[in-house]
């Protein structure tokens, strides 16, 4: 089977246009509150009332809304107006018509929140009382408006209606796009995954050529190391530097790489062992190659292949230290993964609060994630060994 048509790399080339293109399809930011903390998805619960906007402005002088469900949670008026004379906004509802604000001659800029006792004094309610129930009593036809929209220059204003469901994947514990913090989530595991097994590869090569081809002492003193890190407790040691050199995601490549590189160390020597007395390589000691030359022309090509393969199947590795270092709470808060995500689902609650779709989709991709790079190591491991490729074949 060819590469590009196993399902792993079709599946990786995906994730790769999504962390890159994903974020900039969404007209907010990862950190932005779009709507009430645990809100459910839209596809989900219909019973419960949406999170949207009703946005006005000079060339939209109202729009309007039929309401079939509860009143919302929370209410926001945000937005600008320059008008040449006072305008009055109004709240037109089923049966009757309320006066919300009135804008006056000049520039105003307004962010209100419907729990402001003025906005409910100038509603005319009572300091109790719950905007939305006042503004959303009954189900009907409700549209907000200007009196006189021509008396505006320029401007935008818009009623922020949080419901209980927002989009594909609802909202977190902040009120936050789950499905805009998973696609961010992409972009950092592929980040940690690759680059922490490219640099860790790095290593195990530079020292796994070293130790194989000059031997003696050197060989001994990598080896003694590669034995005194392969038998440290790993998840303590990550813990304990993630804490001093600080949390931030070239921090955390660094760290994944110095603890990941002496399986591919041995794998190199093994290999280096087997090739330096061979007959080309007795050859060229003897015409008088230099050493870097040997490593570089003839011994490095030959550990390509199976570097390859490493490179794919270190790389879950990685992706797998990188969540549980973060599902610890031992990662930068700034850095949105997957592993950050089941962490603050955990912290705040979302297991007592039964949102599942906090918990699911970076689980999930977590492991598809992990399952794309087993395939294409196997997949590279056939390339590399003839018994196991003729086995694939068979």
């Amino acid at each position: 089977m060819e590469l590009h048509r196993r399902w792993s790399f079709r599946v990786l080339l995906c994730l790769f246009f999504l962390a890159m293109v994903g974020p900039s399809l969404f007209s907010i930011s990862p950190s932005d509150e779009v709507a009430p903390p645990f809100a459910k998805p839209l596809w989900l619960r219909h019973n419960l009332p949406p999170t949207i906007d009703l946005a006005i402005s000079k060339n939209k002088g109202e729009s309007s809304i039929a309401w079939t469900y509860s009143p919302p949670a929370r209410l926001r008026l945000v937005g600008y107006i320059v008008a040449t004379k006072p305008v009055s906004l109004l709240w037109i509802m089923p049966d009757r018509e309320l006066f919300l604000l009135l804008f006056p001659q000049g520039e105003t800029t307004l962010e209100i929140d419907g729990r402001d006792m003025a906005f409910k004094e100038m509603l005319g309610a009572s300091p109790f009382a719950q905007v939305p129930q006042v503004l959303f009593p009954e189900e009907g036809e409700y549209t907000l408006a200007f009196d006189h929209p021509e008396y505006i220059v320029k401007g935008d204003l818009a009623l922020h209606i949080e419901g209980g469901r927002w989009g594909a994947l609802g909202t977190d514990q902040r009120g936050r796009d789950v499905l805009l913090l998973f696609i961010e989530g992409v972009r950092v595991s592929l980040i940690v995954g690759i680059s922490a097994t490219f640099l860790a590869t790095f290593l195990g090569l530079s020292f796994g050529l070293l130790s194989g081809y000059v031997g003696g002492w050197l060989d001994a003193l990598i080896m003694r190391g590669v034995d005194v890190l392969l038998s440290i407790p790993i998840l303590p040691i990550l813990m304990v530097l993630a804490a001093f050199w600080g949390k931030g995601l070239w921090q955390l490549v660094l760290i994944l790489s110095l603890f990941s590189w002496m399986g591919t160390a041995r794998t190199v020597r093994a290999m280096t062992l087997t090739l330096r007395d061979s007959g080309y390589i007795e050859g060229l000691r003897g015409l008088g190659a230099p050493t870097h030359y040997i490593l570089w022309r003839h011994l490095l090509p030959e550990t390509l292949p199976l570097l390859l393969a490493n490179i794919a199947l270190g790389v879950p590795g990685a992706i797998l230290s990188e969540a549980g270092i973060s599902f610890l709470g031992l990662s930068d808060p700034r850095i949105i993964s997957w592993g950050r995500m089941l962490h603050e689902a955990y912290a705040f609650g979302a297991f007592s609060q039964g949102a599942w779709w906090l918990l699911l989709p970076p689980g999930l991709g977590i492991t598809l994630l992990c399952l794309v790079f087993l395939d294409l190591g196997k997949y590279l491991e056939e390339r590399v060994d003839p018994l196991l490729k003729g086995e694939a074949r068979s």
